[in-house]
């Protein structure tokens, strides 16, 4: 299934997670899945236009106030699409994306730099083998 610009709403993109051969918890607009060994979480909002992908990566209580201000510099320049957050006493790895414009290649995309961000918490803070910009 591709889905054209302007295209994407909930039952398409529930199709494209059934598809990638996940087992789905939840209902539309709501799922859960595993992948990596990560439990992943896709929300949706149609009426906003809105989509995101997320993943639990640390307690906010665990994490040292000069990480935080680590996590903020990369996502300036080496967690590119995907973005650490802090919500509800938790730190996140969240993609998020307009979805009625979203791709089937920029929904699996990510849904990798999710992993990927998650995974390197803690060494390079980076969603991909690439960086914008410049580290310090």
């Amino acid at each position: 299934m591709i889905a054209p610009a302007g295209g994407m709403d909930n039952a398409r993109l529930g199709l494209l997670i059934e598809e990638m051969g996940f087992e789905i918890e939840g209902e539309q607009g709501a799922w859960q899945f595993t992948f990596a060994d990560r439990t992943l979480i896709v929300l949706t909002d149609d009426m906003h236009d809105r989509m995101r992908i997320m993943t639990p990566v640390a307690r906010e209580n665990e994490i040292a106030e000069e990480e935080l201000r680590v996590l903020l510099s990369a996502n300036f320049d080496r967690a590119l699409d995907a973005r650490y957050a802090l919500n509800k006493g938790l730190l996140w790895s969240a993609f998020l994306h307009p979805l009625g414009t979203l791709s089937d290649e920029q929904f699996r995309d990510g849904i990798h730099q999710v992993v990927t961000l998650a995974d390197n918490y803690g060494t390079s803070h980076a969603s991909s083998d690439l960086i914008f910009g410049t580290e310090d």
